[in-house]
């Protein structure tokens, strides 16, 4: 896993960036640290990915942050061309993909450096992290090697 560029720090100048809350603070955090860590329920030993106070599957509190592989396939994918929001209208075409991720979580984020017509469902891909303020680094992906 590595640090994004100084072209990929460009990319996402001036765009919705998310928001930090209580759940989410460490999974932002790890991310700026260069780290992709997930909730674990203590209990039933599920990952999950939003971070949230409660398990999905059991309704525990109880979870710890666990580091991730940071890596996965494409499980399916699309091609944004247009419309699109103002914000986004520089980046046309863009791919927005779902990563199955090795621990089992599906992550919704970009494949960099990827023409659109070269994703494909079971793509190997590995996290990169893009700082873009001091608070938010986003998990984007690459093929793999």
């Amino acid at each position: 896993m590595a640090h994004g560029s100084q072209r990929e720090q460009h990319l996402t100048q001036d765009l919705p960036l998310p928001q930090i809350s209580r759940d989410n603070a460490e999974f932002y955090a790890a991310a700026a640290r260069g780290e992709l860590r997930f909730q674990r329920c203590t209990p039933c030993r599920r990952f999950r990915h939003y971070p949230r106070p409660a398990c999905p599957y059991c309704l525990s509190r109880d979870f710890t942050w666990e580091l991730s592989s940071g890596r996965g396939t494409v499980y399916t994918w699309t091609i944004v061309r247009g419309p699109t929001l103002p914000a986004f209208q520089d980046k046309l075409p863009y791919n927005v993909v779902d990563v199955l991720l090795d621990e089992g979580v599906h992550f919704q984020s970009e494949v960099l450096d990827c023409a659109p017509e070269e994703i494909h469902a079971g793509m190997p891909v590995e996290a990169v992290f893009v700082p873009v303020t001091d608070e938010i680094t986003l998990v984007k992906f690459r093929r793999q090697a």
